[in-house]
């Protein structure tokens, strides 16, 4: 039992430093937020589908509530909908607003990276 564990052990250590990043996708909306209503129609059935959404599951929280505890910003919210990318816990990238379905994909793209978030394409 105790090789099992040493193999384990030493493929763990051998993963590259992303294989442990947890990371997420953060939406700031609020009540009445035409813009979130739009993102909601347009792309929030689909995202958890995406190889973006795989990459980065989408986590809610109110604008006007409190920002989650296990997360750190790297500056207040202000805008709806907010979209920030969080890596481990830390805001590493943000998109203020939302620009439209056409928009929405490329700039998330950009956004996954320069954070150096990989998206299996392959299904």
């Amino acid at each position: 039992m105790s090789r099992i564990r040493a193999a384990i052990i030493a493929l763990v250590f051998a993963l590259p430093t992303g294989a442990w990043a947890e990371t997420l996708l953060l939406m700031a909306e609020e009540d009445g937020c035409f813009w979130c209503e739009r993102w909601n129609d347009e792309i929030a059935e689909i995202y958890p589908k995406t190889a973006e959404g795989k990459a980065a599951p989408l986590r809610r929280y109110d604008l006007h509530g409190p920002v989650p505890a296990d997360v750190t910003l790297t500056s207040s919210v202000r805008f709806s909908p907010t979209f920030l990318l969080i890596r481990d816990g830390i805001e590493v990238e943000r998109l203020e607003g939302y620009p439209g379905e056409d928009f929405f994909w490329g700039l998330l793209a950009l956004m996954l990276d320069r954070a150096g978030v990989a998206t299996d394409e392959t299904g």
